[in-house]
């Protein structure tokens, strides 16, 4: 982890997400106190942590694999922690039971964890967590031990568990899609550096660089190298014959950074590719049926492309090695440097 500086509200829900060895789950464990910081600073609230056990550091970690005693049955689990605390049986049950009735897991208390399907099993690790009432839930891939069917369906209970449980997450994953949906805010790393921190709709619409750009969005967002040129005090972006004038809220971005005329890499993401009459030359590789939409896998620009073509209830027509002409909007390009491929915009 280098130069990583980051300010988490009160109840807020941010999620780190990156590719594997990015330093996501070092930063979480850096938190949780398993793992040592040797220089900067952890606050949590206004108290230092940097010395502070993790036992006293009001927190609850809940890991990928679970991490359930199996000769104890639900409840044992939960009950656990509270147990070490010296909490009255009273009020031992009175939280076990709250947080199985959030989890909808009431009926498996008794039961051991060899008794239940991947997702309970998840459930109780995270109600293992709940019952502590902590100031802090840090999640190290909760759900990357689930197949997709389960994902999806824990993803919706967190949204609601968030809504019901008010306070602080701090949400460790490897994949954007569960990024997008879970975070306030979403924090992209890359070699234990932060490469931008924003709402999904901000790092989607705004990426700050071209690994942003092509990690968040699926499918990715496509590149090919440009020409910047400046006609007249207005922005063009030129490539394989094609023109085309960037929005007005980009130009005056560019103006304002007084961003010179280049060779650039331009991105722009599939939905927004146009499959027209004019426009690039480009040869259909695999055409993909989705239901609503085909996805169109071509050859142009000297390498592959990816077009999302909304159907509106007609059949798709995109055998394999047809020719099409492809476009897109000044609105929807996105502008990266050569030289250190961030954003000219931003």
């Amino acid at each position: 982890m280098q130069q990583f500086s980051l300010d988490i509200a009160d109840r807020e829900f941010v999620v780190l997400v990156g590719p594997s060895g990015c330093g996501k789950s070092t930063t979480l464990r850096m938190i949780a106190g398993l793992e040592e910081i040797t220089d900067g600073e952890l606050y949590i609230g206004d108290k230092l942590m940097n010395d502070v056990a993790p036992k006293d550091r009001n927190i609850a970690m809940v890991f990928q694999n679970y991490a359930l005693y199996p000769h104890m049955t639900v409840y044992e689990n939960m009950a656990f922690s509270l147990k070490l605390k010296k909490c009255s049986k009273e009020e031992i049950d009175k939280r076990v039971r709250e947080a199985a009735h959030i989890l909808n897991i009431t009926e498996y208390l008794d039961r051991k964890p060899k008794a239940l399907s991947g997702g309970q099993r998840q459930r109780v690790a995270i109600g293992r967590a709940i019952v502590r009432n902590p100031a802090v839930f840090l999640m190290d891939e909760p759900l990357s031990n689930l197949d997709a069917k389960l994902r999806n369906q824990m993803r919706a209970e967190l949204i609601k568990l968030r809504q019901r449980i008010d306070t602080t997450f701090i949400y460790v994953t490897h994949d954007q899609t569960e990024a997008m949906t879970l975070g306030d805010r979403i924090v992209i790393m890359k070699d234990g550096f932060i490469q931008q921190v924003g709402t999904p709709q901000q790092v989607f619409d705004h990426p700050a660089n071209l690994f942003v750009a092509g990690f968040i969005g699926t499918p990715q967002m496509n590149f090919f190298d440009g020409s910047l040129v400046k006609r007249n005090g207005r922005y063009f972006i030129e490539t394989d014959g094609l023109s085309v004038e960037l929005s007005e809220d980009k130009q005056q971005r560019l103006v304002a950074k007084d961003v010179a005329e280049q060779q650039v890499t331009v991105g722009v993401r599939p939905e927004h590719v146009i499959i027209g009459q004019s426009g690039i030359p480009a040869k259909v590789d695999v055409s993909e049926m989705m239901g609503s939409s085909v996805h169109l896998h071509m050859s142009a620009l000297g390498g592959d492309m990816i077009a999302i073509v909304p159907l509106n209830g007609e059949a798709a027509h995109y055998p394999m090695g047809m020719d099409v002409k492809l476009s897109f909007g000044g609105h929807v390009v996105h502008v990266f440097s050569k030289d250190d491929s961030k954003n000219l915009e931003w």
